[in-house]
């Protein structure tokens, strides 16, 4: 099918920016919940620039975007039915529900900063913000290697990620109190 190449790089661009959202919104909050501890004026204004720019980046390029990589990626299963029978397929799709859940929890996120609602940390915040990665990575080595069972291999890899964002995380903290003291 000629046109298939084309509905294949119009879900992986959207994907793409789904995933530039999903990445800079959680580091929004970030900024945003340690803005509220700052003397005012400078919390209003900088609350008010924070909750500008999540809305700007959520409603005009994460929500559109995973729209677009959604209704391609149906596309591609209604075009290759055959994909819904492999193994590897099952186990994406299963990651993208949980993407899809991880992105309407963001929403949740951002729908309660917008009213000024901080019901979480910034270092909650830092954390959430790697759930995404350790989701990107998942999907990247299933559609690539195409293989149900490689992937153990692929999350054996996003585990080990993860203990090293989290020392990272742990590490950069340390430093961070380290430079305000």
């Amino acid at each position: 099918m000629e046109y298939y190449n084309y509905i294949k790089s119009f879900h992986l661009i959207f994907v793409i920016t789904w995933f530039a959202g999903l990445f800079y919104m959680p580091r929004l909050f970030v900024y945003h919940i340690e803005a509220t501890q700052k003397p005012s004026p400078e919390k209003e204004i900088l609350a008010k620039q924070l909750k500008l720019m999540a809305k700007r980046l959520w409603s005009i390029i994460t929500w559109p975007s995973a729209v677009l990589a959604t209704g391609f990626g149906v596309l591609l299963l209604i075009l290759y039915p055959a994909w819904l029978r492999q193994g590897w397929m099952h186990v994406k799709l299963a990651f993208v529900v949980l993407l899809l859940i991880y992105h309407f929890k963001t929403h949740q996120y951002y729908m309660q900063l917008q009213r000024d609602e901080v019901t979480k940390t910034s270092n909650f915040m830092r954390l959430w913000n790697e759930g995404a990665t350790f989701i990107l990575f998942a999907i990247v080595f299933l559609v690539i290697l195409k293989s149900a069972i490689n992937w153990v291999f692929g999350i054996v890899g996003i585990v080990v990620l993860g203990v090293l964002l989290m020392l990272g995380f742990k590490i950069y903290k340390k430093k961070r109190g380290e430079n305000f003291k």
